[in-house]
């Protein structure tokens, strides 16, 4: 494997993070060939895909394109992927791990692609070095991705491994927590960069605090994690890899920053969880934490952001209580936060109608398989209440 040949690059995320994706990898300097519900086409090597996995917030996982071909049964698919050198990507004492996405008339079996080409690397391997290597379904080390559509097929080496969403700084997940590419993807929809103050009351573990951190700062979303799919190939060098690091790392700021970042939380666990996940992450120092009722949130004079999560209400008997929640809600941002722009993410669209004021915007995102919106409120000096016609 050439590792600094040009390639397709697939780059995965979670559904209403495409736009967000497609920023971020047009900001690194690369050129976006194409983008899809949940992913980004780019080209580049596998040396980029170092640089790609260390630095995107809102990407799943970063895919190099190993081979592109026709495909019309189970026998031409091991044929297919036995043409691949898998000896020259894959060491024999390596564990493999086979993820596929099928769409095609001839397979009712969905688990049958998965073994083929598994079936099909590992054969391969132990004819050209007398081993094999082992397999599972564990993704902490090779991961391999089949994509079958009609009668094409694509294989593409998963750099990532486990998805980059998991950032390793989240040792404290308290209740229902925010995936941490979601989190990203919200606050970069605000604006947020650092030159405002942003204020999170309903903080929960805090993941919506720290990835701002990580934001301001410009800390690259992967920095905390020690592995990735691409350090067990053959071909990773480490030296290569450190100097990548370090290229990174100066973009970081040092400074510190000039505005504020208060995550407050009326649940005192859920703030102690908080803290730990933002000391876990590095930048416990740049947040204000602060256990209080979220009415009562300090908000800094002038303009800024805040980013409220509530909860949406998806058991019985909830919505009556949470409507009042709302609505309280909507007069803490009327009230306090003049000057600022609010923003409301939810998953429930009847509560988010009892906020009490006009919505400036309605951004679609989903939170697991729950349909939610961040809604965007522009608090003027001297708001008016006004029924939300969301």
């Amino acid at each position: 494997m050439n590792v600094k040949q040009h390639r397709n690059i697939l780059i995965t995320c979670g559904p209403g993070l495409k736009d967000y994706l497609q920023a971020e990898v047009e900001a690194l300097g690369f050129r976006v060939v194409s983008t899809h519900p949940g992913s980004v086409v780019t080209r580049g090597s596998y040396l980029d895909c170092m640089k790609l996995n260390l630095c995107l917030r809102t990407a799943y996982n970063v895919l190099i394109l190993l081979r592109e071909f026709r495909c019309g049964s189970t026998s031409a698919l091991y044929k297919q992927i036995s043409n691949v050198p898998w000896e020259n990507i894959i060491a024999p004492e390596e564990y493999l791990c086979v993820l596929s996405k099928v769409d095609t008339w001839t397979i009712n079996n969905s688990m049958y692609p998965n073994m083929k080409v598994k079936d099909a690397i590992v054969d391969r391997i132990n004819r050209k070095t007398g081993s094999r290597p082992d397999s599972g379904s564990d993704r902490n080390n090779v991961v391999v991705n089949l994509f079958w559509k009609g009668d094409k097929g694509w294989i593409y080496l998963n750099t990532s491994g486990v998805k980059l969403s998991d950032r390793n700084y989240r040792k404290m997940p308290h209740k229902a927590p925010l995936r941490e590419s979601l989190a990203a993807g919200i606050i970069m929809a605000t604006g947020y960069d650092g030159s405002q103050d942003i204020v999170l009351p309903m903080c929960g573990s805090g993941t919506l605090a720290i990835e701002s951190a990580f934001i301001a700062m410009n800390k690259p979303a992967g920095s905390l994690r020690t592995d990735f799919g691409f350090k067990h190939v053959k071909v990773f060098d480490k030296n290569i890899w450190e100097v990548t690091r370090r290229e990174v790392r100066k973009t970081i700021r040092k400074d510190g920053l000039q505005k504020r970042i208060i995550a407050t939380d009326i649940d005192a666990q859920a703030i102690e969880a908080a803290r730990q996940n933002a000391r876990t992450a590095g930048v416990e120092h740049l947040i204000e934490f602060n256990v209080c009722d979220f009415a009562d949130t300090e908000v800094p004079q002038g303009d800024g952001i805040v980013v409220m999560n509530p909860e949406y209400g998806l058991r019985l008997g909830e919505l009556e209580e949470l409507e009042k929640e709302y609505k309280r809600i909507g007069d803490f941002l009327k009230q306090k936060c003049q000057g600022y722009s609010g923003y409301i993410f939810t998953g429930n669209k009847q509560l988010g109608g009892k906020i009490g004021l006009k919505t400036s915007r309605r951004m679609i995102f989903f939170n697991g398989n729950i349909e939610c919106r961040l809604l965007k409120y522009e608090l003027y000096e001297g708001s008016k209440q006004q029924e939300n016609s969301e």
